[in-house]
């Protein structure tokens, strides 16, 4: 792996994204309750307070949790849940010692097909479905893992150019785009509620 991703717009935590499959990892694992840029620089973020070019999963893993917490928690926090992604981010790589021996990209090195692929992403801690495939599409679409059906696998986020999530954002006019779509869902689900309100 060694791309230029533009998911955090900022050149240095994008250079990490881009090289290290487990900074790829946590960001999406980060990408929820907040706007996707801090979500995606909060691995460089981490890598810097751990004093390292690089996150390393083992390292993680066995860290005290509070202490964690406390380095995700320091302003200006990684996340606006410090103490609860901590916890995640810990599961996450005590997950990947477990079962890939620390290494992020063995989750899809060498995987088969799109679903097998999705299957081991959704097997991830804190990764839903929705999450999964918006992963699978990004290694699809920008990352160059393309295993035989992974568009059919990501759902609508495997669409060619579909501006559905941090999948299509190659820079400031696809993060409008992708902007605009989350704007309509979120007005679409809130006019659906309204409605079944009445």
């Amino acid at each position: 792996m060694d791309v230029t991703l533009h998911l955090a717009q900022d050149p240095e935590a994008d250079e990490l994204l881009g090289r290290s499959p487990l900074a790829a990892l946590v960001g999406m694992l980060l990408d929820q309750q907040v706007p996707m840029e801090w979500a995606f620089k909060g691995p460089h973020t981490i890598a810097d307070r751990l004093g390292a070019t690089d996150l390393d999963a083992h390292d993680i893993a066995a860290r005290d949790p509070e202490a964690f917490a406390a380095l995700l928690s320091e302003k200006p926090a990684v996340h606006r849940y410090p103490g609860s992604m901590a916890k995640r981010i810990q599961q996450l790589c005590q997950y990947l010692v477990e079962h890939y021996d620390g290494d992020a990209s063995a989750v899809w090195a060498g995987v088969g097909t799109g679903a097998e692929l999705l299957r081991r992403l959704e097997a991830l801690p804190g990764f839903g479905r929705q999450k999964a495939q918006i992963f699978l599409a990004l290694l699809g679409k920008q990352l160059g893992v393309t295993p035989k059906g992974w568009r059919e696998a990501a759902g609508a986020y495997g669409e060619p150019k579909s501006y559905r999530s941090v999948a299509d954002i190659t820079g400031p006019e696809s993060l409008t785009k992708v902007r605009a779509h989350k704007q309509e869902m979120k007005a679409a689900a809130k006019a659906a509620k309204a409605a079944g309100g009445k």
